[in-house]
């Protein structure tokens, strides 16, 4: 009986700033690359702009870590193109880099680096 464990994955958190803004995208509905780049440069106001190599490297990655799957196409939908969706684990993730990220953002309140509140640009 071979007892070697096998290595196990890397905790994903935290993420990738790719991999957050790839899982923020994918949280509301299921997309293709092309949608993911387009939901990401529209949640950022243009200031990230994922290339499709850079995108497609995160996917795959994100796809061995269980972060996504792949989810059959809507109906009518271009059958060359894939669609992702995020897992629970996916989720799970998410939530929990964000917090991270607040957390974060807490402590720099905290140190004067930034102001007490500030309005949320929406």
């Amino acid at each position: 009986m071979d007892t070697r464990r096998k290595p196990e994955k890397p905790d994903p958190i935290p993420l990738t700033h790719v991999g957050y803004y790839v899982l923020l995208a994918l949280s509301g509905e299921n997309r293709h690359g092309y949608g993911i780049i387009k939901d990401v440069a529209d949640l950022t106001r243009g200031r990230v702009e994922l290339e499709a190599g850079t995108l497609y490297a995160a996917i795959k990655r994100m796809k061995d870590e269980g972060l996504i799957l792949e989810a059959p196409a809507s109906p009518g939908a271009d059958n060359r193109r894939r669609t992702y969706s995020i897992s629970k684990a996916g989720r799970r993730a998410l939530v929990a880099e964000s917090q991270r990220l607040e957390t974060m953002v807490e402590l720099a309140r905290a140190a004067h680096v930034l102001p007490p509140t500030r309005q949320a640009r929406v």
